[in-house]
């Protein structure tokens, strides 16, 4: 049988971990997998364990968690032959929505027992792997104000976001795409390997986690009076057809701006420098998946 290791992030309470390991205990194909199952204790933890695992030769390392979590769990992974599996128990889980994986627990163990896998690509920058996306400018400023909040869920980030809308000031940023120059004044600026940040707000609808190119989503700078049209176009998955935003697909993106000094990546916030790089690394990372 198949060593399954479960990496559990338990800040979402005791009685909600008891919970999810009883329904491993009873919805796993035990006649496939021999499960085991750690718990973070401190951030990037899951990196370590994950790492851990491969090398005990587990062949299949399960991100219990949202997407900080299964980011981590990459990390580690990374360079590995272990497959990803994912039961999303974050706020956005971006990720998990982005490859059709089931929300409810249930059915992302039915899933695993199920064991489709697909290969996806992943992206590294500044020395980072990410999965879903990279990008400065707002959505960085939104992350990091998320992240240092009590609370989570979609209504706090709406208020984020609506609370610093309207004092942003988009900047004049440098870009390069597989060695194209471009200047762009732009309010947000993402390198989109998967479709969405999370809660289902696509800002990248057309990218494709299989197809070795990012999307390159910039927002320009509009009047803030539409920004809640916008978001509606990212929701609805048409927010391309916007006058405000420009697409592009590329390999390697050099992003440039004097004071840049935040760069996000699938939620979380990391210092950088004024210049960061961007490339695709492809089919890189086995994932269980709907077929």
């Amino acid at each position: 049988m198949e060593k399954i290791l479960f990496i559990i992030n338990p800040k979402s309470g005791v009685d909600r971990v008891k919970a999810l390991q009883g329904l491993i205990e009873k919805h796993l194909d035990h006649t496939k997998f021999t499960p085991d199952i750690a718990y973070t204790q401190y951030a990037k933890h899951g990196t370590a364990l994950a790492r851990e695992a491969t090398r005990k030769g587990f062949k299949t390392i399960v991100a219990v968690g949202g997407d900080g979590s299964v980011n981590d769990i990459i990390a580690g992974i990374y360079g590995s032959d272990a497959t990803l599996a994912i039961i999303p128990k974050g706020s956005g889980n971006g990720l998990a929505r982005s490859l059709r994986i089931p929300l409810d627990p249930v059915k992302a163990i039915q899933l695993i027992n199920k064991g489709h896998k697909n290969t996806i690509d992943l992206g590294m920058a500044d020395g980072r792997i990410f999965v879903s996306n990279a990008g400065v400018g707002f959505d960085a400023l939104v992350a990091r104000k998320f992240a240092k909040s009590k609370r989570r869920g979609m209504a706090m980030y709406s208020w984020i976001v609506t609370k610093h809308l309207w004092t942003y000031k988009e900047w004049e940023w440098e870009i390069e795409v597989d060695g194209q120059r471009l200047n762009e004044k732009a309010f947000i600026l993402t390198v989109a390997n998967a479709e969405q940040f999370g809660y289902n707000f696509r800002i990248a609808p057309a990218a494709d986690l299989q197809d070795g190119l990012f999307d390159i989503v910039i927002i320009r700078k509009y009047p803030k009076i539409l920004g809640s049209a916008i978001a509606i176009r990212a929701f609805n998955g048409s927010i391309l057809k916007s006058k405000y935003v420009r697409h592009l697909k590329g390999r390697k993106i050099v992003i440039r701006h004097p004071k840049l000094s935040l760069l996000q990546m699938d939620g979380d916030v990391h210092p950088c420098s004024h210049e960061v790089s961007i490339e695709m690394i492809p089919s890189a990372l086995p994932v269980i998946t709907p077929a």
